[in-house]
């Protein structure tokens, strides 16, 4: 039977949900325009939270029908699948992959595990190997995919749970690598797709498109707090009398010289492009040049460098292994968003908002952390942003980012259920974490990230 009754049940969810509410908006006397955007709109919000289909698939409906209904032209629904932001996230999907082909993120977890945990030959301390591998995680997920990290980093764990026979350490360490890389995602605007939907939507109400280095001075506080506090928590109850051992780094390689060589410069332009004084970008008289097209250069300097072994660094099928499904959810929330703007439901929903302009920032600021978070655990938190980060945009307060940011943070600190992120998922199926623990553990660290979120945007935003 191809299609079980739950399944059924899911699909028709869907299309009756956007039928009520299309027939809500339409009694309200709105244009068609803005029956037929609020009814694919819910349509998709249904389907990526209940997932019948693939998230991505659910994200085509847009491309596919508001060109054929007049909502969009076929010019615009392009320009948002073809936007810089969305070529940057798949620029920084090619160049993490290289990166794994070279094993070079391998080795740069291990040292950094080691530098934390102690020297392999003698034994490590089990709380510091835990804060080791978080830190690693954290670092490499700030570069690389957060699905990437995790799966990267799960055998080097499951390597050092073997020779434990700690029954906390598997808890511990496990959650630790997949909470770290949702909080070292959040450190860059490459690290997840939020980061970069929000970049969009702050763009497109007038907000100042943020460098690399000022999206640290927002992120990098938050992260420098939330890691050791959810490393602290996770391994309050570990006992310390155990000694571990570590793997071995060995020596390096040709390939791997050369990829992170590749990849270091790739940052550094990243982050000097626009400062300080201008960037190479003003010295050299080419203002236009963006983030994206940084990293695609990057991804054709791959092609053309021999790793050592008869191949080059990169191989185009490494490249069409990249999460293609990622991008083009990303891209439907662009597209959704720039509906909003075309039929004048932005405008609609701003002027509903317009009570929160009256509330306290610092409450406004909770509740949305709040809702982010939870929001989060039952739907991917790129598909929470592209539904949620439109809106919050819309909230009349003098500057839209002090909402905007903590909720595109949010939407990364879920940490109770699988579903709610890609690493939790991934760490679930190594069948060593059971659901009761993630949820006893994790809800703590919810309400943590809405307290720490909400305090520090507030403080430095």
């Amino acid at each position: 039977m191809y299609f079980s009754l739950n399944k059924v049940i899911c699909l028709l969810a869907g299309p009756i949900a956007a039928g009520i509410v299309a027939a809500l908006v339409a009694s309200s006397g709105h244009t068609f325009p803005v029956v037929f955007t609020a009814m694919i709109v819910t349509w998709c919000a249904v389907w990526w939270v209940l997932e019948p289909i693939p998230i991505a698939v659910t994200s085509l409906l847009p491309i596919a029908l508001f060109p054929m209904f007049g909502v969009l032209t076929a010019t615009q629904v392009g320009a948002a699948y073809g936007n810089k932001l969305v070529l940057l996230l798949m620029g920084g999907f090619m160049l993490s992959t290289a990166m794994e082909r070279s094993g070079a993120h391998r080795r740069l977890a291990l040292m950094m595990v080691q530098l934390f945990g102690g020297n392999s030959a003698q034994g490590a301390n089990p709380k510091r190997v835990v804060f080791g591998f978080m830190a690693a995680t954290a670092l490499l997920s700030m570069w690389i995919s957060n699905a990437a990290t995790t799966l990267m980093m799960l055998p080097i764990a499951m390597a050092v749970l073997e020779r434990s026979s700690n029954r906390r350490l598997p808890v511990c360490l496990l959650l630790g690598i997949a909470y770290a890389a949702s909080i070292g995602g959040t450190g860059t605007p490459i690290g997840t797709p939020p980061n970069l939907i929000f970049i969009d939507n702050f763009k497109k109400i007038g907000g100042e498109v943020p460098s690399f280095t000022q999206w640290a001075i927002w992120t990098w506080p938050i992260i420098a707090v939330m890691l050791p506090v959810t490393a602290f928590w996770l391994t309050r109850n570990l006992p310390t009398t155990e000694s571990l051992v570590l793997p071995k780094v060995g020596h390096w390689r040709s390939e791997e010289k050369r990829t992170l060589a590749v990849f270091v410069v790739t940052a550094l332009l990243w982050m000097t492009r626009s400062e300080p004084f201008g960037g190479w970008s003003d010295l050299l008289g080419i203002p236009d040049a963006n983030d994206a097209s940084v990293a695609l250069i990057a991804v054709i300097a791959m092609h053309l460098i021999p790793n050592g072994k008869g191949e080059m660094l990169m191989t185009w099928e490494d490249v069409s292994k990249i999460p293609w499904g990622i991008l083009i959810l990303c891209a439907s929330g662009m597209c959704i968003a720039e509906a909003f703007r075309s039929t004048g439901i932005s405008e609609m929903v701003g002027q509903e908002l317009g009570a929160l302009g009256t509330m306290s920032p610092l409450i406004v600021v909770g509740v949305t952390c709040l809702a982010l978070t939870f929001l989060t655990e039952v739907t991917s938190n790129t598909a929470t942003a592209n539904l949620l980060l439109p809106i919050l945009a819309l909230i009349p307060i003098a500057d839209p980012k002090l909402v905007m940011i903590p909720a595109t943070i949010s939407a990364s600190f879920a940490f109770m259920l699988p579903a709610a992120t890609l690493p939790n998922a991934i760490i679930f199926g190594s069948d060593r974490i059971r659901i009761s623990q993630m949820v006893r553990e994790g809800i703590v660290l919810n309400l943590l990230g809405v307290v720490i979120v909400t305090a520090m945007c507030y403080l430095l935003l």
